[in-house]
C-alpha cells in the first residue's frame, strides 16, 4: 500500500485537475494496488462469507472522482480509495464490508450505512422482534474489543415513530445506521500482515451482516 499512501498524501496537497493529469501514472499504479487488495479480499474472504463469491474488483471499487454538483467542497478528487463488498457489489442495499485506504485514516467497516426508509423500517422491525439476538452479537467479547459497538453518529435524539420510549431496545431502534469500524495506522497498512488483519476483522462482522440482511430480505 506504499504506492497508494504516497500518492494520496500528494493528492491531499494538490487536489486539482492540472496536478492530477500530470501525475496520472501514479494514480493508475495506486488503482492497481487497490485492485489487487480487493481481489485478494474477495478470494480469501469468500471462504467465510460465500455471499461475496463471484464479485470482481470492478463490482466493488469506488471511483476517485467526486460529484461536486451539490457540494460546497469543489475539490475534484477524493483523498481516499476504497471498496465495498456485498452480494450485488457496491450498489447493493445489503449489509457488507468496506475497506477504506487514506493516509492517517484507513479503516475497515461493516454493516449497513444509512439504509433507505423501507430497509430502515424492516431493520427496526427485526430489532423489535429479535433484539436479544442483535445484543448477543454486539456483546461478543471479540466484537467489543475490536469495534467497541455500533457507530452512533446518526442516532436519533427521540424514539422513532411507532416505538415507545421505554422499549427495552430503544437505543438500538434510534439508530439510522448500523455500522461498526476498526481503524488502522499507516504502519499497519504497510505491514505484511495487513490483508490478514482485514480478514480477521471482517470475520467478526459476519453475524451482524447476517442479522441485517435477514431483516431487509424479508
Amino acid at each position: 500500500m506504499k504506492t497508494t499512501l504516497d500518492f494520496l498524501r500528494k493528492l491531499i496537497r494538490n487536489n486539482n485537475r492540472e496536478w492530477f493529469e500530470k501525475n496520472k501514472s501514479q494514480f493508475e499504479a495506486s488503482k492497481e494496488e487497490i485492485k489487487s487488495l480487493t481481489e485478494n479480499f474477495i478470494r480469501d474472504f469468500a471462504k467465510h462469507d460465500p455471499g461475496i463469491a463471484g464479485l470482481t474488483a470492478r463490482d466493488c471499487m469506488f471511483r476517485i472522482y467526486r460529484d461536486v454538483r451539490f457540494s460546497k467542497n469543489k475539490s475534484p478528487y477524493k483523498t481516499n480509495l476504497g471498496a465495498y463488498f456485498s452480494p450485488g457489489g457496491k450498489k447493493s442495499n445489503l449489509a457488507g464490508y468496506y475497506i477504506h485506504i487514506e493516509p492517517g485514516a484507513s479503516f475497515i467497516a461493516g454493516g449497513m450505512w444509512m439504509p433507505e426508509a423501507e430497509e430502515l423500517r424492516k431493520t427496526r422491525q427485526e430489532i423489535d422482534y429479535n433484539g436479544n439476538e442483535l445484543k448477543k452479537i454486539l456483546n461478543n467479547k471479540s466484537f467489543k474489543t475490536v469495534f467497541g459497538g455500533l457507530d452512533t453518529e446518526h442516532k436519533l435524539k427521540n424514539n422513532p415513530k411507532g416505538y415507545a420510549k421505554d422499549h427495552p431496545d430503544i437505543e438500538l431502534l434510534k439508530l439510522t445506521s448500523f455500522i461498526c469500524w476498526h481503524g488502522f495506522t499507516d504502519e499497519e497498512v504497510l505491514s505484511g500482515n495487513f490483508e490478514k488483519a482485514l480478514i480477521k476483522s471482517a470475520k467478526l462482522m459476519i453475524p451482524l451482516n447476517n442479522f441485517l440482511n435477514v431483516a431487509v430480505s424479508d
